[in-house]
């Protein structure tokens, strides 16, 4: 696993290396341990240049995904995965690549709008962040709330599972 990260901003302080490792967590636990990740930190006014530029809406927002593999990709493998699997008793992740180097592609995430939702969200900053890195992560390998009311669901669903297992992954760390 590789996580690449970049910090474009400079009025809130982060600890990269939790990034990274957190990252690293999720895609284990997502079943994609030969995925690489590249992540941006970012500012209001960074975020809201590239989300005019690359969805045309002229406002910041929280995190941006830029997935490397197409959604059709990405259900193609999914659906052979469930048919080759598909007597299996054991509960298996969305995906399971095995290469080397499956590049799942970019997030980007505003640390200013994450500082400002977090008590909104009654979280701490790292907990705010936290669950950005999960929901961009998400985006990178196929769910997408925007779709439908089911799917908003599905991936709320998978974003609480794997925030809980983070977090208690976090409370064995020395």
């Amino acid at each position: 696993m590789k996580v690449f990260i970049k910090n474009q901003q400079r009025l809130i302080k982060i600890n990269q290396q939790k990034i990274k490792s957190d990252s690293m967590k999720v895609l284990r636990l997502s079943g994609l341990k030969g995925a690489e990740l590249s992540i941006l930190l970012v500012n209001d006014r960074r975020m809201k240049a590239l989300n005019s530029l690359y969805r045309g809406v002229d406002k910041t927002t929280d995190v941006l995904s830029f997935p490397q593999l197409s959604s059709k990709v990405l259900s193609s493998a999914s659906r052979l995965r469930r048919q080759k699997f598909k007597s299996s008793k054991v509960a298996l992740p969305l995906l399971n690549y095995r290469t080397p180097a499956l590049v799942l592609g970019d997030i980007v995430i505003n640390l200013q709008a994450a500082k400002r939702q977090a008590p909104e969200h009654r979280l701490s900053f790292n907990e705010e962040l936290r669950w950005l890195l999960v929901h961009g992560i998400l985006h990178l390998i196929g769910y997408d709330h925007e779709k439908n009311k089911y799917a908003a669901r599905k991936m709320l669903i998978k974003e609480r599972e794997l925030l809980e297992k983070l977090q208690k992954a976090s409370l064995f760390e020395t």
